[in-house]
């Protein structure tokens, strides 16, 4: 799939591309609705149904993946409740594997993250593999979500990569079309970024399930 002798830079998303996407959607979708729905003597239900247009106006924004944004906005403590569902947190099959084949190749890595700082530290004591990153890039950092131009734009100002000689692989259709965009040549989806649910159909980019598809001629 990948022509390893014309990439010189990866980049790396986090969530659902080297980690389950499983602990983020669990955490989003049914834990923060449920201590929502204490708080505010609600239903699970009914709790569902006031924050999912309020979580669905912030798609793509990085308010979406600010936890300070949605501590102020819901009125809970959002990254010690993620402290509390820490244990969810879990490395996708093969990413350390393809992570040492990177390494050993002398490419540099970075992983670009949206994740908010708190929860990219977390996940980081977690799972251990800050060691394999040259750099480790929050969206945070530079005020841009990944889907967004000014994103890009700081992140190749700061970190001189060639877009035609830069790989991608991230879970989320939008962040790869931004990064086609502005001129990233090589683009890899994951299809299956939560193990708990089917594997998505991804049409517009290349699309893996696992990174063990990636690493022939590296």
């Amino acid at each position: 799939m990948l022509d390893w002798k014309q990439i010189d830079t990866v980049l790396l998303d986090m969530d659902g591309t080297l980690l389950d996407l499983n602990f983020d959607n669990h955490f989003w979708q049914e834990f923060v609705p449920l201590r929502f729905a204490e708080l505010h003597s609600l239903t699970l239900e009914d709790a569902k149904q006031q924050l999912a247009p309020r979580f669905k106006a912030m798609e793509g924004k990085l308010e979406w993946y600010c936890l300070d944004y949605w501590t102020q906005e819901l009125a809970l403590n959002i990254a010690g409740l993620k402290q509390e569902l820490a244990g969810l947190i879990a490395v996708h099959p093969h990413v350390t594997e393809f992570l040492d084949a990177v390494r050993a190749s002398g490419k540099r890595l970075l992983l670009v993250t949206n994740a908010h700082r708190d929860s990219l530290n977390l996940k980081m004591e977690k799972t251990c593999l800050h060691g394999f990153f040259d750099e480790i890039v929050s969206s945070h950092d530079f005020g841009f979500a990944k889907e967004q131009q000014g994103f890009w734009q700081i992140l190749q100002d700061k970190h001189l990569f060639e877009k035609d000689r830069t790989l991608l692989v991230d879970d989320s259709v939008a962040v790869l079309a931004s990064a086609r965009t502005f001129g990233i040549a090589h683009l890899v989806s994951i299809s299956k970024p939560d193990s708990q649910r089917p594997v998505k159909q991804v049409a517009e980019f290349a699309a893996v399930e696992d990174f063990r598809a990636l690493m022939p001629g590296l």
